[in-house]
């Protein structure tokens, strides 16, 4: 069987993974590296690609080329955009959209899609949408799923799952401003830096892709604080997610 390959831009969400994996074969391409083995007895090709979305359309061409992988999923972490989550939460998308690419007039910046511009090679729609029966398993498999609380965290409010659209682009969202707009005007549930690029190169091949996301901040004035505090565990809680979802991809 080809195997799948999980996509993490840092080394907390690569750790659990590749601590877990057996057999397991090194190799490097790109300044990357690709760990290949067995995760619970599933063949997989783990990536640490780095962080933007450059890093992650060259690591998703590696495994998917290279690697002959026949899924692609990325595992990590995310700042919250919609005001109802929580860290902890966990997001996997059903949409992803480049949230930076576009083009600016003088009535401000309009996201298109990336790789199109309305005047040149217009493009109707907007972002990567996950396939429909892929995702159908993934929310079966995950149906009665409870995810571990946080240490520090509201013990009245458990961390949930959720599914909907996440955002991507090459910026660490620390704004309040902005992750209002970003929520408001393109209904992002998260906002990451690698997601919707890996899935344009998925999309590209033609082969399916998945995007786990845990909450380690809410994309706001303290964003940078929370990721330091809550970077592993919310990263551990996505790496759960993918050794449960291995079986039935």
């Amino acid at each position: 069987m080809r195997p799948v390959g999980v996509l993490c831009a840092i080394p907390q969400e690569l750790a659990y993974l590749a601590d877990n994996l057996t057999a397991a074969t090194l190799s490097e391409a790109a300044g990357m590296r690709f760990h290949a083995g067995r995760l619970d007895g599933q063949p997989v090709v783990l990536a640490r690609a780095g962080m933007g979305k450059v890093n992650a359309a060259i690591a998703a061409t590696l495994l998917i080329e290279r690697f002959g992988c026949r899924l692609v999923m990325f595992s990590g972490i995310a700042g919250g955009l919609d005001p109802a989550l929580a860290i902890g939460d966990v997001v996997i998308a059903d949409h992803v959209i480049q949230h930076d690419a576009g083009y600016t007039s003088e009535q401000g910046f309009t996201v298109y899609q990336a790789g199109y511009l309305p005047f040149f090679s217009a493009y109707e729609g907007l972002g990567h949408s996950a396939d429909e029966a892929l995702m159908a398993r993934v929310r079966a498999v995950l149906a009665d799923m409870a995810l571990s609380p946080l240490s520090a965290g509201d013990p009245d409010r458990p961390p949930r799952l959720h599914f909907g659209r996440v955002l991507t682009g090459d910026q660490f969202v620390n704004s309040e401003s902005l992750r209002r707009r970003l929520y408001e005007e393109l209904g992002g549930l998260a906002v990451e830096m690698e997601g919707a690029a890996m899935a344009q190169a998925c999309a590209a091949f033609g082969v399916p892709w998945l995007v786990i996301r845990a909450l380690s901040d809410l994309a706001g004035n303290e964003s940078h604080f929370d990721f330091r505090q809550f970077v592993d565990e919310v990263a551990l809680s996505s790496a759960l997610i993918v050794r449960r979802l291995l079986p039935v991809l």
